[in-house]
Formats: structure tokens, sequence, C-alpha cells
């Protein structure tokens, strides 16, 4: 009965475990979004919204560090169970990141609603979407353990950085042609890179996701593999 007993608790740990993974997930995926929003808008009260809401994320980060640190030192898992755990304290470090992205964009945001856009906003809206998406699928394949959907979004980071360096190239020309704009599009550099930098993250929540199914890492090759 208290072998059984055991197995429930542990059983429950993991569940909750992944329940906290997707409940912080989904935070900072909103958070991305909320942040993007107010920079478009100019919208100054969501901007600072959303900067007062990164506390909840890494209270999130502290929590699911906890837990997993005590089914480890009750359960001492193996094998799979194990690299669960692995990936659940990997993923939620990027989680934290991308929530420190989205709090960095909402800084930006309130700053650029003081002056006239430079242009219209296309590309960082379309950034955040592919950005916001490679999080979901990343954390979908967490969910169903599916290692090729988790490399499908390995694969998408190409797509963002193109983007990237796209948007980098125009904004360099308008600050070549009008020193003006030097200061607004500094920001809007350091949002587009922020969402670059939000597309590796979920990058390497895909990658940890493929090492918690198959027991191989992925991570440092010099080109993502077709096939697993």
């Amino acid at each position: 009965m208290m072998r059984a007993h055991t197995d429930r608790a542990y059983e429950h740990q993991l569940s909750q475990l992944r329940s906290a993974v997707l409940e912080m997930a989904g935070l900072v995926e909103e958070q991305i979004g909320h942040a993007v929003t107010a920079l478009v808008d100019r919208n100054d009260k969501l901007a600072q919204e959303t900067i007062e809401r990164d506390h909840t994320v890494n209270r999130y980060d502290v929590e699911i560090d906890d837990l997993c640190l005590k089914v480890l030192a009750l359960h001492q898992p193996a094998a799979r169970d194990l690299r669960l755990i692995t990936t659940a304290l990997k993923s939620t470090t990027d989680l934290e990141r991308i929530g420190d992205m989205a709090e960095h964009i909402a800084e930006r945001a309130i700053e650029l609603a003081a002056e006239p856009p430079i242009k219209p906003y296309i590309d960082i809206p379309r950034m955040a979407d592919l950005a916001r998406d490679m999080l979901r699928r990343s954390l979908d394949a967490f969910v169903r353990e599916d290692a090729v959907m988790a490399l499908g979004v390995c694969v998408s980071d190409d797509e963002i950085d193109r983007l990237h360096d796209q948007l980098f190239r125009e904004l360099l020309s308008f600050m070549g042609e009008d020193p003006t704009t030097v200061s607004r599009a500094m920001r809007l550099l350091f949002v587009s890179k922020a969402l670059e930098r939000v597309g590796d993250h979920a990058t390497n929540i895909a990658e940890m996701v493929i090492f918690m199914v198959k027991g191989r890492s992925i991570r440092h090759l010099d080109r993502v593999p077709r096939q697993l």
C-alpha cells in the first residue's frame, strides 16, 4: 500500500511539473503579445502592465525549480523521467528569459510612444507572431513528447532570423539618410533583436524536447538535422 501511495504521489508531482511549465509558457507568450501590441498601438498603459507582470514569470521560475529539486530528492528518478525533469529545469530558464525580453520590449514601447514612428510596424508584429508560434509548437511537442514537431521548431528559426536581418538593413538605411531617426531606429533594432532571441529560446526548448524523447542532444550542431 505504501508503494502505491508513493507511486501516486510521484506521478502527481510529475503532472504538476508539466502543468506548471505549460502555465509559465502561456504567460510569457501572452507577455510577448502584449508588449508588441503596446508598441504598435502606442499604449503606455498596456506596456506598464506587461512590465509589472514580469514578477509572476519570475515566481513560476522559482516554483518550478523547487518542484524539480523536490522530485529529484524524494524519488531519485531515472531514464526518461530524469530527462523530463532536466528538460523542465532548462526550459524554465529559457521561458524566464523570454519574459525578460517581453519586459524590455514593453520598456522600449513606452519610450517610442512619445515620438513619431519611423515607419509602419509590419516586420516586428510578423516576427512576434513567428516567435509566439515557435514557442507554442515547442510546448505542444513537450506535451505530446513529439520529437518530429520539436525538430520543425528548430527549422523555423531561420525565418525569424531572416526578418531580423531584413529589418536591420532597413533601419540602418533610415539612420544613414536621416540622423534624427537614430534614437528611434536603435530602439526598434533592440525590439527586433529581442524577438529574434525569443525564437532562439523557443528553439532551445525544442532541442531539449528532442533530448527528452530521444535521449539525444542536437545542441551545438553546425546544422539542424533533417531527421532524427
